[in-house]
Formats: C-alpha cells, sequence, structure tokens
C-alpha cells in the first residue's frame, strides 16, 4: 500500500504551535484529526468526541503474561524520566506506543488474498523490518505486542535487532502451566535484559474468507472491481464467510484497551507489530476518527508509527515517512532524556 500522503505533515507539526509542547492538552483543549482526502485536519475543540463504540462480541482472551519477566519490564534502565527506580505507586506521566504494520509477506509479493493464513516474510519484508527497527532505535519499548501470525512476529524480532538497548524480545508461552514451567528464566540479571512479547490471536489480520489465498487481479475480473473494492474497503460489509473491518475491530479494540492499554497507563512503552486491519482498527480507536475516516487509512508496510501517552491521552507524534528522525519523532523531553542516556551508556 502506499503511504499515507500526510505521514510527513503530521510529522512536522511539532515545530508549529502547541503540538510539540508536553503541555498539550491543558493548553489547547481536546485535540483531534480528522482524515482528509488529502491528509489530515488538527482541529482543536472544546468538547470531546465520540470514541469509538464497539458492539458486544463474546470472544476468548488472552492474558498478558503472568510470569515475572513481565514485571522486570519496568526495571530502573528502561526509565526513561530519570533513570531511577520509580515508585510502582504512581503512574508515569508519559508513554511511548509504537505500532508497525509487518513487512512484505510472500504471499503480498504474489498478490494473493493473505487473512489469517500463516504466511512469512520476503527477502524484502525483512529488509522493511530491519529498517523499521533502525528508526525506533531510540525509542524505549518495555513491552511487545504482536498477532499470532509469524509474519508480525518476524517484523517484530527483527526490528529489536536494531535497537541500542540491545535488549533480548523473549516470546511469553502461558498456553498451560507447562509451557510456562518450561521456559521460565532463573537468572534475574538475564530477565531485566530481556523484553516480553505477548501474542494474541485478537491483534491478528481481518478473515477474508472464501478469498483467502486467491488472486486479487483475477478475483476483480471475475466478481467485477466494485464488488471486491466494497469486500476490501467497506467497513461492515464481510467477503464471503469473512470478516469486515468492523467486525475486526470487535476483536482487536477490546484487546487493545483490556490488556495493553494498562500496560500504557502504568508507564509502560509498549511496541505493538499486526496488520493493515487491526491496526487501522486500534488507530480509529486512538484517533477518534469515524466509519468514513478509516476506510479512506493507508498504513505502509514496515512503517512504525508513533504515539506519547499521556495524561490517558493519545498524542500522534508521526510516521517515520519523513525525512529525518528528529522531524518525525518531535522528540518529547523525556525521550529526549532516554537518548541521551543510550548515548551516555554506550559510549
Amino acid at each position: 500500500m502506499a503511504a499515507m500522503a500526510s505521514h510527513q505533515s503530521i510529522a512536522s507539526l511539532h515545530s508549529h504551535g502547541c503540538i510539540g509542547s508536553s503541555t498539550l492538552h491543558q493548553e489547547c483543549g481536546n485535540v483531534s484529526m480528522k482524515l482528509m482526502r488529502r491528509g489530515f485536519k488538527l482541529e482543536i475543540e472544546p468538547t470531546k468526541r465520540e470514541g469509538y463504540c464497539s458492539r458486544k462480541r463474546s470472544c476468548g482472551s488472552i492474558q498478558a503474561s503472568s510470569s515475572s519477566l513481565q514485571n522486570s519490564a519496568s526495571s530502573p534502565i528502561l526509565t526513561p524520566l530519570t533513570g531511577t527506580k520509580s515508585d510502582p505507586s504512581k503512574k508515569s506521566s508519559e508513554a511511548a506506543l509504537i505500532l508497525i504494520r509487518h513487512g512484505e509477506s510472500l504471499w503480498n509479493e504474489k498478490n494473493l488474498f493473505t487473512g489469517c493464513v500463516d504466511v512469512p516474510l520476503t527477502k524484502k519484508g525483512v529488509e522493511e523490518a530491519v529498517e523499521a527497527g533502525k528508526m525506533i532505535s531510540n525509542i524505549p519499548i518495555d513491552m511487545i505486542y504482536t498477532s499470532s501470525l509469524i509474519r508480525a512476529q518476524m517484523t517484530a524480532m527483527l526490528a529489536m535487532t536494531q535497537h541500542r538497548r540491545k535488549k533480548v524480545p523473549i516470546v511469553m508461552h502461558d498456553e498451560n502451566e507447562q509451557a510456562k514451567a518450561w521456559s521460565q528464566i532463573f537468572s534475574e540479571e538475564t530477565k531485566k535484559q530481556c523484553i516480553p512479547v505477548v501474542t494474541a490471536w485478537q491483534l491478528n489480520e481481518r478473515m477474508y474468507g472464501e478469498l483467502q489465498g486467491l488472486n486479487k487481479q483475477e478475483t476483480a475480473d471475475k466478481y467485477g472491481k466494485e464488488q471486491v473494492h466494497e469486500w476490501r474497503r467497506s467497513y461492515d460489509i464481510p467477503p464471503p464467510n469473512g470478516e469486515s473491518l468492523e467486525m475486526c475491530a470487535e476483536r482487536a479494540v477490546p484487546y487493545f484497551k483490556d490488556q495493553i492499554e494498562p500496560q500504557l497507563q502504568e508507564g509502560k512503552n509498549v511496541m505493538i507489530a499486526a496488520h493493515g486491519n487491526s491496526l487501522r482498527s486500534i488507530i480509529m480507536y486512538l484517533d477518534k476518527l469515524t466509519s468514513q475516516e478509516v476506510i479512506s487509512l493507508e498504513l505502509s508496510t514496515g512503517i512504525p508509527m508513533l504515539y506519547i501517552v499521556k495524561e490517558e491521552k493519545y498524542i500522534r507524534r508521526g510516521s517515520l515517512a519523513a525525512p529525518t528522525e528528529a522531524g518525525v519523532y518531535a522528540y518529547t523531553k523525556n525521550l529526549a532524556k532516554y537518548r541521551q542516556k543510550l548515548d551516555e551508556m554506550l559510549h
């Protein structure tokens, strides 16, 4: 997919007005971003917009790891504020949230509908994941969430090979007691050098039903371009025996709110490596997009998006389509301090 036309303009907003301020919501009121035909429109309003609301749907839930490794994610070295151990009873005033759509898969390359079929990355996809890792190498990461599909997991793992902190991502195995027992780490020092990775099917790509494995062009020739476009880009119309974007959101957003949001509210910095539609669902919730706005949202493979979580609000800091790292990240003071600390540790 093509990158969002607005990536660069969003990234450059930090140098104009109050978006670069750490007191954004206190000084300027409620900030929302509307997706327009040619980009995002920044609006400052005194009232809140109505947030994402999904219909109730019963589904399974994968709990975040209960392993003690997860507790080590809040070790003093990862705290970007002061580098000293924080009071666990107090919530951090700021956390980073990174979203990455997986790199190109083998079926992306072949122009096939992939959906929930578990297909690995191409060589290009591997390179995209590595480049994504370089883009976020100075951003603190305490927890990683991925879908249960290998292309998202590969993207997360390859990206972390580039992180300057050199911590090791470890997949949590909580599927049963034996799996938890066999994957224990018995060195406290080693635990401090690891990052827990939680996999969840709720973050999977939307299921494309009877289109999975079909060639996209041949399917358009058979059913007509308009019909295929409706299946792919409408909000609430699913392909035959598959999921719509709305149905994907009904599993992805509750999982984010139940499992990931509490980690962010505790001050943990989180990376999510997932898929086009599961990430669009989450962005719809974060940016309070309407169903019409979200269907026009395009996410490029291997391009990280950065949000700052502050006072239970999500502030988009940009995507990595801008020419310079500093211009993209619009570093907050806390992120700048973390990077300075990395420089001091590694030089």
